[in-house]
């Protein structure tokens, strides 16, 4: 069924939600979680190991963590993320996980459905986001357990995958199936509106003159905007309202325009909608690709094999890494380039333990001792070489690439190019691209570079009331710290809430 067409309001949605999700991944999903009722406390048979926020939790044990003070309950902590509210929630959840213990969380779950916030979660594709566009063989950075969403145990939901005590890392295929199942599990079906592609987000403020298009009408009445649509009279919305515009792929490859309006816009894509681009000369080619998948079909149909001429892998990063370890393991020669040092401190290998991560070393190493620089030295890893501190300056019409280091230029035949150099988020259908949000309003949207600015404990953006962002948009790029997220909105908007309801019942009107 459509989610909401622009040419007839459904009257079993309503016309202005206080919550629209954009994203249904890890972040989309938990925050769901949390606005459908599901609330934390103290679980009071657990101690947690940090003595100082042990004795915070213990000081108002029975109020949910969402109605505490986050700031209060979060000074102190320090780790692997720079937002303080994912470090909470993230030491709530896996109490010293960082220090390689396995403690229980000091957390109990309750459902309170008179706390349930109407949401909707709007996706492109099924309930988990990018994990199912992920290469299904390769196995994540983040241990198993660490994947998990509040309410069930990974291991729970994949009994019988679990590689041992010191590797239980799981693969992308075993964490998208987690995540559609714990949508299920926890009965948030109801707030999902899968296939759908948002293409305008904007707010509707006094003097906003648009008009809905089809069946609809849209005219401003003393500051509100006033909505006529096929079989209902007309709407009167408050200002400041934000105006969700797409539509829903239904039934094949038939598009239904919609429009809904949201008191509150939570931005939660993601950072892989944009790969990121050399910019040089020869990059549209089209043996040039910018993504791991695109390697493993040339393998698969055998347009790519132990005959053809090298692929060129371009990038540092663990997606390079991905793709040199397929190209290896199909005997596919390799040239690896990368601008950086091979022992340059920013390089991930070095924050990735040998006995967790012994594909990714294994790269790492040839990277070290299979430079081109070592010509005639003995080869321990038969057809392939490493360019550090080199770039690409540009790809020709017949196959070739021209690698710069210095004032030194090199030209390869090659079969393929594949250009990791990471992803951007694509925010095309917020006003200027959302570039104003960030914390630099002169440069794109980067979620490593140039973050969405927010306040920090409650994921607000800093320069747009009601609008949310969360997870790698703000910088959190792991699992486990980008359900703090979920924790520090869900908290605000009950809180918000809360103020409202209070401010209607002693007749102070409302807030938007």
């Amino acid at each position: 069924m459509p989610l909401l067409e622009e040419s007839s309001l459904s009257r079993d949605h309503p016309l202005t939600v206080p919550v629209v999700i954009i994203g249904n991944g890890p972040s989309g999903i938990c925050l769901s979680y949390l606005l459908s009722g599901y609330r934390p406390y103290l679980d009071t048979g657990v101690v947690h190991p940090n003595p100082v926020l042990f004795r915070k939790l213990q000081e108002r044990k029975h109020l949910a963590i969402t109605e505490q003070d986050l700031k209060y309950l979060s000074e102190g902590l320090e780790g692997r993320s720079s937002n303080p509210v994912a470090l909470l929630f993230d030491t709530l959840l896996h109490p010293n996980a960082d220090f390689g213990y396995e403690f229980p969380p000091v957390l109990e779950w309750r459902l309170e459905s008179q706390h349930h916030v109407p949401h909707l979660v709007l996706g492109r594709a099924a309930p988990g986001g990018a994990w199912h566009a992920m290469e299904g063989s390769m196995l994540t950075i983040s241990l198993g357990i660490w994947m998990e969403l509040p309410g069930v145990n990974y291991r729970d939901l994949t009994a019988g995958n679990r590689r041992g005590v010191a590797n239980d890392r799981a693969t992308p295929e075993e964490i998208s199936s987690y995540y559609k199942n714990y949508v299920k599990l926890m009965g948030l079906q109801k707030n999902f509106m899968d296939n759908t592609y948002v293409t305008s987000v904007q707010k509707l403020q006094r003097g906003h003159e648009d008009t809905i298009e089809n069946e609809g009408r849209g005219d401003v009445v003393d500051g509100k905007k006033e909505f006529e649509g096929k079989d209902s009279g007309p709407v009167v919305l408050p200002q400041g309202v934000w105006e969700v515009r797409g539509y829903q792929r239904v039934q094949g490859d038939t598009h239904v325009p919609f429009c809904l309006f949201a008191e509150n816009v939570v931005l939660a894509t993601g950072a892989s909608d944009a790969p990121a681009r050399l910019s040089v000369e020869g990059e549209d080619f089209p043996f040039v690709f910018h993504s791991i998948a695109d390697l493993g079909v040339a393998i698969s149909k055998g347009t790519l094999d132990q005959n053809s001429d090298p692929v060129l892998i371009v990038g540092a990063g663990l997606s390079a890494a991905d793709a040199a370890l397929c190209a290896y393991n199909n005997n596919v020669s390799i040239l690896h380039v990368f601008r950086k040092r091979v022992d340059d401190p920013g390089l991930i290998f070095k924050q990735l333990p040998k006995t967790l991560y012994p594909e990714y070393h294994k790269v790492y190493h040839m990277m070290c001792s299979q430079s081109h620089t070592a010509a005639g030295a003995p080869s321990q890893f038969q057809d392939y070489t490493s360019f550090p501190e080199h770039c690409v300056v540009s790809f020709q019409p017949d196959m070739k690439c021209v690698l710069q280091n210095g004032g030194n230029l090199k030209v390869f035949k090659i079969s393929m190019a594949l250009v990791l150099i990471g992803t951007h988020p694509n925010l095309f259908f917020l006003k200027d691209h959302g570039q104003y949000l960030g914390l630099d309003p002169s440069k794109p949207i980067s979620c490593r570079q140039n973050p969405i600015e927010i306040h920090p404990y409650t994921f607000e953006c800093t320069k747009e009331a009601n609008l949310f962002a969360m997870g790698p948009l703000v910088g959190d790029n792991f699992v486990r710290f980008l359900k703090g997220g979920a924790l520090g909105i869900a908290s605000c908007l009950m809180k918000r809430l809360k103020k409202k309801a209070t401010l209607i019942a002693d007749g102070g009107g409302g807030l938007v």
